[in-house]
Formats: C-alpha cells, sequence, structure tokens
C-alpha cells in the first residue's frame, strides 16, 4: 500500500475508534510516546500519550453515543512524516443533551516500522 492510501487508512481507524468509544482500538492508533499531542476544540493541549489516553476514557465514559461525519480537505505525506486536514462534524449523545458541533482538525501521524501512527490530533470549532 502506498503511503497516502495508509495514511488515510490511519486516519480512518481513528475516527472509527472515537466514533465507537473504543478504548483499545483508540489504543492502538495513537503513538505511546511522550511526544504525542491531542487538543480537542476549545482545550487546552495535552502532551505524552497519559494525558491523551486519559481524556479519551473521560469523552467515552461521559457519553452515551456518538455519530462522526468527515470531509478530507488535504492529505500530505513526506518521508514518516504525513498530516490530514479535514472537517469534522460530531453529534455527541451525553445524558439527555444532545449537541452537535462542527470542528476543523489537522491530524499528523509517523510511520514508524510498517506503520502510521496518530501523534498530534489538533480540533478547532467552527463557528457558525
Amino acid at each position: 500500500m502506498s503511503s497516502e492510501p495508509a495514511v488515510l487508512a490511519a486516519n480512518e481507524a481513528f475516527y472509527r475508534a472515537f466514533e465507537k468509544k473504543d478504548l483499545e482500538a483508540m489504543t492502538a492508533v495513537w503513538s505511546q510516546g511522550t511526544g504525542s499531542l491531542c487538543i480537542h476544540p476549545g482545550r487546552n493541549a495535552l502532551r505524552g500519550w497519559d494525558a491523551v489516553r486519559s481524556s479519551w476514557e473521560a469523552i467515552f465514559r461521559h457519553t452515551s453515543y456518538l455519530e462522526i461525519e468527515t470531509e478530507i480537505v488535504r492529505v500530505d505525506v513526506s518521508g514518516d512524516l504525513a498530516y490530514v486536514v479535514l472537517t469534522e462534524t460530531v453529534l455527541q449523545v451525553t445524558g439527555r443533551r444532545q449537541s452537535k458541533a462542527q470542528s476543523v482538525a489537522t491530524n499528523v501521524f509517523e510511520r514508524m516500522g510498517e506503520k502510521w501512527y496518530l501523534i498530534h490530533h489538533h480540533g478547532s470549532p467552527l463557528l457558525g
């Protein structure tokens, strides 16, 4: 598989894990290093896999339903680094509250061995 399809497959695996609230699958997508960085829309930067993992655990624990649509804006691969820029539309049900939000996101992947791992996720809310 050439690099761009492999990066898009890794990106899809991230959103599938997110939507299914699957912490094991999310763990398989992310780099476990201290350099991992995650910025959820409207939140502070989380540094290192432990903090990133804790944030996903909290999101999954407090969310009863997720539905995510994405639209890829750009994919670029340069050596062992790649990024995907996209829009996310997230329908989230928490308790009795339902919300739908749009964000623009940048996902940065690093190839380690033969696999692409997410090392950076940054979502910024789209205000409309």
